[in-house]
């Protein structure tokens, strides 16, 4: 029985650089490789540890040519893995000598092909290869959720399309300036409306402009009646131990000058009990469920509580507080109130204070709502409503220049 020797090959980079190399095509199997013209080719660069191990193989045929290689996309990761070995037996000596190995796949190589698919590969997104793998093997849920996704896509680029001629004819009829100043005054009306009373812009007389009836209806205005007899009955001693008590300073004016006419009396006595649990509201920051069990309707808490409260989640329970906005909305129904208590006319000074805000926010709180002012100079400030309403023009550059500085 014949016998053979068993040659180790050499290691080092010679033994790689002349290694032997196995190729397999990914098309079907060769039938005769006399036909094929196989060519080698290595990196120019021998000293860069990472190129001088590249090499790629070709294969030429008279009809189709086979590229492959062992670095790149196309490379096969198994030589990585592990080493692979070709042992070559000479039948004279019975030796075989054994070589290290790389396998190469070759693919056919069209002219032109490779570099197209590169540069289409290099501007396609993430998304994009995501919804290629999607096509190929995603579930037929997730190829629904395509098919959709790309119909609104298509849908959304139709609307914008319309939207962009639509708003360049807008642009040609009115032209950019008037549509910039109807989108500010737009944009002012809508940050208005969030914290003023209602308010009816076709009044013809100055109690109209801010009716009283949205800011008591007439049945909560009877609901007051009660506590409304209590106020309109203080003396000057009671009034006295309020102050003492530090009462807000505007509803102790009012009650110190109340109309002799015991309807009016009592009308006034009614607003005033409301604007200062208003006014109370605004300076303790949360409605407290007390409230309700004392003299306070249910009628009128329940109003407080839904108007110009928000609810929040504090240790275990839902508490109403009064936020930022509430208490610029508290300023405004109070001052619009106060218009009407006072002939149109508001102390603004008393009012900021007894609300523990500042008096500049209390002017933009008046400015929104349209009025005219005394002299900065005088000891108090006091806001008038008079028709036509002044409109005050905003200029956020010179608040931003300000703060800056």
């Amino acid at each position: 029985m014949a016998t053979c020797v068993w040659k180790p090959c050499e290691e080092g980079e010679k033994a790689e650089e002349h290694g032997a190399v196995i190729v397999k095509f990914s098309n079907g199997h060769v039938k005769s490789t006399d036909q094929l013209d196989f060519r080698l080719f290595k990196h120019v660069d021998g000293v860069n540890p990472r190129k001088k191990s590249r090499r790629i193989v070709a294969a030429e045929t008279d009809r189709l040519a086979y590229v492959g290689s062992n670095f790149g996309p196309g490379s096969l990761q198994c030589n990585n893995l592990c080493r692979y070995f070709v042992g070559v037996l000479d039948k004279r000596t019975m030796e075989m000598n054994v070589q290290r190995a790389q396998i190469f796949n070759l693919q056919p190589s069209i002219p032109g092909e490779t570099v197209a698919n590169d540069n289409k590969n290099e501007t396609r997104s993430y998304r994009q290869k995501v919804d290629d793998l999607i096509e190929a093997f995603g579930t037929t849920r997730q190829k629904r959720a395509l098919s959709s996704r790309r119909l609104n896509e298509v849908g959304n680029e139709t609307l914008q399309k319309a939207v962009d001629r639509a708003a360049g004819s807008v642009i040609d009829q009115k032209g950019l300036e008037v549509l910039q100043q109807e989108v500010a005054d737009s944009e002012a009306q809508t940050e208005v409306a969030l914290f003023l009373p209602p308010f009816n812009k076709n009044a013809d007389k100055r109690e109209d402009v801010y009716p009283f009836s949205g800011l008591l209806s007439p049945q909560e205005l009877n609901a007051l009646k009660q506590v409304g007899e209590k106020m309109a009955g203080l003396t000057s001693e009671d009034l006295l131990k309020m102050r003492k008590d530090s009462s807000p300073e505007t509803v102790l004016r009012l009650l110190e000058c109340l109309p002799k006419d015991p309807e009016a009396r009592n009308r006034q006595a009614c607003c005033a009990w409301y604007l200062l649990l208003l006014i109370r509201l605004a300076q303790q920051k949360k409605l407290y469920y007390k409230l309700a069990e004392d003299d306070c309707p249910r009628l009128i808490y329940n109003k407080v509580r839904k108007i110009f409260t928000v609810e929040t989640f504090a240790k275990g329970r839902v508490k109403s507080t009064v936020s930022a906005s509430m208490q610029v909305k508290l300023a405004s129904h109070c001052l619009a109130l106060l218009l009407h208590m006072g002939d149109q006319t508001a102390n603004l000074t008393f009012l900021h204070r007894d609300l523990n805000i500042s008096e500049r926010k209390m002017l933009e709180v008046a400015k929104a709502m349209g009025l005219r002012f005394s002299r900065p100079q005088e000891e108090h400030r006091m806001a008038f409503l008079e028709l036509p309403l002044v409109r005050y023009d905003r200029h956020p550059e010179e608040r931003k220049r300000k703060k800056m500085q």
